[in-house]
C-alpha cells in the first residue's frame, strides 16, 4: 500500500486540476478569454508525454546493452503512452486553435513539427509489427526508438522557436510566463504537470504488468 502513495497522488492533483483549471479565475487576454483554461490540460500533456518518451529511451538504451524481453517490454510500453498522449495533446491543441484562431488546423511550425513527430513514432509502431523474430524486433525497434526521440524534440521544442510561430513563446510571441505574472495559474499549471506525468507512468505500469503476465504465459506454454 506504501508503494501506491504516488497513484492517489496523481488522482488528487489531477482533480484539483480539473475542477481548479474550470472555476479558478484567469487572466482576460484577448482572443484566448476563457479558452486560456486549455494551458492547464494541453501543455502539461505534452510535459507528460516527453517524460514518458525520455523513459522509453532510457529502458531501450538498457536494452541495447543487456537485452533482456522486461525491458523490451518496459520500453515499448513507455513509447505507447507517451505517443497516446501525443495524440491527446494534438487533439486539445486542435481544439484550442479552433476557439482562438478559428480554425482546427494550420500551416504553424509547432502543430507540423508535432504531427511530424508522431507520424515518426507512429512508424515505431509499425516496425515493430513488420518482425517476427522476437530479438529481432525488439533491437532494430530499441535502436529507432532512440533515433525517433532525437528527432522528434527538435520538432517539438527547437525549431517551431526558430520561425515566426502563433504559438506563445516563439516568432516574438510572448510566453505564457510573460504575460501571466500572477500566481493563480501558477498554482494548477504545475501540480497538472505532475499529475499528468504521474498519469503517464500509471498508464505504462498497468500495461507492463499486463505483457510481463503475457509473457510468463507464453513461457510456460514453451516449457
Amino acid at each position: 500500500m506504501k508503494t501506491n502513495w504516488w497513484k492517489a497522488g496523481a488522482v488528487l492533483l489531477l482533480v484539483y486540476t480539473t475542477i481548479a483549471g474550470l472555476l479558478m479565475p484567469v487572466p482576460r487576454l484577448p482572443i484566448l478569454n476563457e479558452s486560456i483554461r486549455n494551458l492547464y490540460f494541453h501543455v502539461p500533456m505534452w510535459f507528460g508525454m516527453t517524460i514518458i518518451l525520455a523513459t522509453s529511451v532510457y529502458y531501450s538504451i538498457r536494452y541495447l546493452r543487456t537485452p533482456t524481453p522486461q525491458l523490451d517490454i518496459l520500453s515499448h510500453e513507455s513509447a505507447k503512452t507517451g505517443i497516446y498522449m501525443g495524440i491527446v495533446g494534438l487533439a486539445t491543441g486542435s481544439i484550442w486553435a479552433r476557439y482562438t484562431w478559428g480554425t482546427w488546423w494550420t500551416n504553424d511550425p509547432k502543430l507540423n513539427g508535432a504531427a511530424i513527430a508522431m507520424l515518426i513514432y507512429g512508424a515505431y509502431l509499425v516496425l515493430r509489427s513488420s518482425f517476427q523474430d522476437e530479438q529481432q524486433r525488439a533491437r532494430i525497434s530499441a535502436i529507432y526508438n532512440i533515433f525517433a526521440f532525437a528527432a522528434a524534440m527538435p520538432l517539438f521544442f527547437i525549431l517551431p522557436r526558430l520561425t515566426d510561430s502563433l504559438h506563445p513563446g516563439a516568432g516574438g510571441n510572448p510566453a505564457f510566463a510573460k504575460y501571466d505574472l500572477d500566481s493563480n495559474m501558477r498554482m494548477v499549471f504545475y501540480p497538472a504537470v505532475i499529475g499528468w506525468t504521474l498519469l503517464a507512468f500509471w498508464v505504462t505500469q498497468v500495461a507492463c504488468r499486463f505483457a510481463f503476465l503475457k509473457l510468463k504465459v507464453y513461457e510456460k506454454q514453451l516449457a
